[in-house]
């Protein structure tokens, strides 16, 4: 078994400032007001404070759903859906080190908008979340997330964005 790598204090960093930017083009993109963004309720974690079965091989990211409930709330009808973005760093980091055309900055940019579309739409119940893995969601589905995901980033300007766009032009088309 490969040993863990994890980012390093400057990658966390840029994975903040990533999540910062992409939470602000996925809400202007989607024109959810603040009340309707804090019903998505979501957390972003990356794979040192994944749990075991959060972790996964392959992906570079999956959404994990979970319940929530109101403190001291017997009933279910308090209860809520509370998805975790689990990012899977030694994906990530293995594929830059081996991709020199994809740069850190633009390549968490895009898994973050990526898997927020999927939290937006999972919320709205645009799409059925089934378990808790991203081998789960359907290939339609995936195609029409990375066709979202295109159409938030694609007036973005960000070094090497384009490259990573080219890298997942595929997912955008039927075979």
């Amino acid at each position: 078994m490969k040993e863990s790598r994890f980012f390093n204090p400057q990658e966390l960093q840029r994975v903040e400032k990533a999540v910062l930017m992409a939470e602000e083009l996925v809400n202007n993109f989607f024109k959810l007001s603040s009340g309707q963004w804090l019903k998505n309720r979501y957390d972003i974690k990356t794979a040192k404070d994944l749990a075991a079965h959060e972790r996964v091989e392959g992906p570079f990211a999956q959404v994990v759903k979970y319940e929530g409930r109101k403190k001291g709330a017997p009933l279910s009808s308090s209860s809520y859906s509370l998805y975790t973005i689990c990012i899977q760093d030694q994906a990530i980091l293995f594929l830059e080190e081996k991709n020199k055309e994809i740069l850190l900055d633009a390549f968490l940019l895009y898994i973050l908008v990526h898997e927020l579309v999927h939290v937006v739409r999972f919320s709205r119940f645009k799409h059925r979340y089934e378990n808790a893995s991203e081998a789960s969601v359907t290939l339609e589905e995936e195609r029409k997330v990375h066709g979202l995901t295109y159409a938030i980033l694609e007036p973005v300007k960000l070094p090497g964005l384009a490259q990573v766009l080219g890298f997942y032009e595929k997912w955008r088309k039927r075979i």
